[in-house]
This record gives C-alpha cells, sequence and structure tokens, in this order.
C-alpha cells in the first residue's frame, strides 16, 4: 500500500496516469494475451484488480479523483484512501492517507509546494467550451493540443512526448504530473481497422498506446 502522505512529506515527485474509459474485462484479456507486457510490470502481482469507479463517465470520475475517491474494490472493506480532504472531527483518518485542507487534490498539493500539471486527452480536458476548462483550471498548468485525443492514432506518443518535456522542466521541484491517456476512449476502432469500436478494438488500442508508450 502506498503511504501518499509520507511521499507527498518527502516532496517526491508523483505521476498519475488514468486510462480513459478502459473496462476491467479488457484489460484483464488483453494481459492474458501477452498484449500488455510492458504494463504488466506496474501491476500488483502483475494483475489487474477490478475496481468500481465513482463516476460513469470521464467527467465525474476525474471530478471524485481529485476530491480523494479512486475507484473501490468490490466488496465492503477497503485500503486506506490514498488522499482525503479533510474530514469533520468525528471521523478518523489513517496516518497513511494524504489529508489536504481543500477543495481539490490540486490545491492541496499545491499548499506543499507542487507544480500541478495535467496533460489531458479527451475533450473534457481541451478548453474547446465551458466545460472543457473545469477541470485543467484545476492545475498550475493545463495544456491541450487536438492531437492528444483519442480519434489521433498517435495520441498517447504525443503526450508521452510532452510528458517528458514537463518533467524536465519541473525537475528542480516536487511535480504532481497527471495524464489522461485519451486512445482506450472511443474512437478506438482505427487500432483494429475497424469503422465500429468493439472490445476488440479497445484491447488494440490498449496494447499499441498504452503498452508501447506509457509501459515502456
Amino acid at each position: 500500500m502506498i503511504n501518499a502522505a509520507e511521499v507527498i512529506s518527502s516532496e517526491t515527485s508523483i505521476l498519475f496516469i488514468t486510462l480513459d474509459s478502459l473496462r476491467y474485462d479488457v484489460a484483464r484479456a488483453a494481459l492474458h494475451a501477452g498484449q500488455t507486457p510492458h504494463l504488466a510490470r506496474f501491476l500488483p502481482d502483475g494483475r489487474w484488480e477490478e475496481r468500481q469507479t465513482p463516476g460513469t463517465f470521464t467527467l465525474p470520475a476525474h471530478m471524485a479523483f481529485f476530491s480523494g475517491f479512486l475507484p473501490r474494490l468490490p466488496q465492503p472493506v477497503q485500503p486506506p484512501r490514498l488522499w482525503e480532504c479533510r474530514p469533520p472531527a468525528f471521523k478518523t483518518v489513517g496516518p497513511e492517507t494524504f489529508v489536504f485542507d481543500a477543495p481539490n487534490l490540486l490545491t492541496g498539493l499545491a499548499q506543499h509546494r507542487y507544480r500541478t500539471v495535467c496533460l489531458g486527452g479527451v475533450t473534457y480536458f481541451s478548453r474547446e467550451t465551458p466545460l472543457g476548462t473545469v477541470l485543467p483550471d484545476m492545475f498550475h498548468e493545463g495544456p491541450w493540443r487536438p492531437e492528444f485525443c483519442s480519434p489521433e492514432p498517435d495520441s498517447t506518443r504525443h503526450q508521452v512526448e510532452h510528458a517528458l518535456s514537463v518533467a524536465e522542466q519541473h525537475r528542480d521541484r516536487p511535480l504532481f504530473l497527471f495524464v489522461n491517456v485519451s486512445a482506450t476512449h472511443v474512437p478506438h476502432g482505427h487500432y483494429a481497422g475497424d469503422s465500429e469500436d468493439s472490445w476488440k478494438s479497445q484491447a488494440a488500442a490498449l496494447a499499441y498506446a498504452a503498452d508501447t508508450w506509457v509501459g515502456s
């Protein structure tokens, strides 16, 4: 279990990645088929954990993540939360949880000298609409380019290259770098040479985009 309180008190830089809309059954099938060998190195015990997200699509899910509500195990007993907004006095929080006295994680991290950068992929991060500014405006920096979005076959490569540039730019201070990998979000049929999206094309997107560029 990650001791997030210790990580942040030591000002260790953090990379937080979401594989947008990735289904558990697709991820597990791709792993068992040997399509994601690089990602497998980062999985607990080399396998995916089934989790239930607090939101059913990108916007509410990520609002929840940045408020301290990460995907939960499908069981009554849960491990300690990684981070949490300061709770009411009657609630006890374990020492391994990072408690922030702020309305969201990003503001809380900024109070601890972190530079927060968002590399969103899907259109909820695009700034092309007022709604598309809500998530990136929570960060110090929230650049977005059309080539980060899922219709671009090499979207993950563009995101990773930009992420490496950001990491180099902020080498002298703690960094919280968030990357929303869009390749696993529809449309992804092109990864399987198809005009329709399917579980096979999402697996192909995971194998080509995420495993090749994120896992390696």
